[in-house]
């Protein structure tokens, strides 16, 4: 079982294939890297691809302290140094999108672009209301119940699997309180206006239905951004409708970065 040390924290990735550019699949709040199995096995037969369980998530250790995005993004650098992982393409869903955007923004050399899959980027001013009340309620002796309810009432369309619905709720409601609520406190207070004004690097941001991003706000932030999104499916798109996620990640990597690579 591939683990390895960071500061006394024990990090789970999960490693395979070969060629370039690299890819880093990063799942989001209360996931693991399963989430992004259908891209790990698409992506492997052209590409060397990691998939890791960020701390607290997962298989990875989950100490007591403040799970926020930088923590995550220095964990993502740290792991990228160690494993030899040269300007991979760093692609988030959800959480993990904001983690992405994150570290090209803290560490602008290090990822050759970014993806993120339906991350709140900058989110609806509904949603930010939301997600503060959601936050406290984390903090409380009932955070599974509602944790359960905002994933099972807001993140899946009525045609979704049913049976993947269940799955997903019963195992991210089985995170541990202090990574549950931590964690979302920093999704819910981040700076994604300064984030999103300072990323340099190609970006693809794709969104399910409905969208949680102010799409018009994003592009006036970051003009050079392109943007996509997936019929028929909510917020796992990745795992309800692969094929789509897998072309238009394709697409990308095909005109945003190869080409990009071979005209520098």
């Amino acid at each position: 079982m591939p683990l390895i040390d960071h500061d006394g924290v024990r990090l789970f990735f999960e490693e395979a294939g070969g060629g370039r550019p690299p890819l880093l699949l990063v799942h989001g709040w209360t996931c693991d890297h399963s989430f992004f199995a259908p891209q790990f096995e698409h992506f492997r037969r052209r590409h060397r691809v990691v998939a890791v369980d960020l701390r607290g998530h997962g298989r990875s250790d989950k100490p007591q302290q403040h799970y926020s995005m930088t923590a995550f993004a220095d964990d993502l650098v740290w792991l990228c140094d160690q494993l030899g992982l040269e300007r991979p393409v760093v692609i988030g869903h959800s959480m993990g999108g904001v983690i992405a955007l994150e570290l090209s923004s803290r560490y602008p050399q290090l990822p050759a672009a970014i993806v993120s899959v339906d991350s709140p980027i900058p989110p609806l001013a509904a949603a930010r209301e939301s997600m503060a009340a959601i936050a406290a309620m984390l903090r409380t002796p009932e955070y599974r119940e509602a944790q359960r309810q905002f994933v099972s009432s807001m993140l899946f369309l009525p045609s979704d699997d049913a049976q993947r619905k269940a799955r997903i709720v019963d195992l991210m409601s089985s995170a541990p309180q202090h990574v549950m609520a931590s964690a979302f406190e920093h999704i819910a207070s981040y700076d994604y206006t300064s984030a999103a004004t300072s990323c340099r690097v190609p970006w693809l941001a794709l969104s399910a239905h409905p969208p949680f991003v102010d799409l018009a706000h994003l592009r006036a932030l970051c003009p050079h951004v392109l943007t996509g999104q997936t019929v028929g499916a909510g917020h796992f798109n990745q795992l309800e409708v692969p094929e789509q996620v897998n072309a238009m990640i394709e697409r990308f990597l095909a005109v945003a970065v190869t080409a990009g690579a071979v005209a520098a």
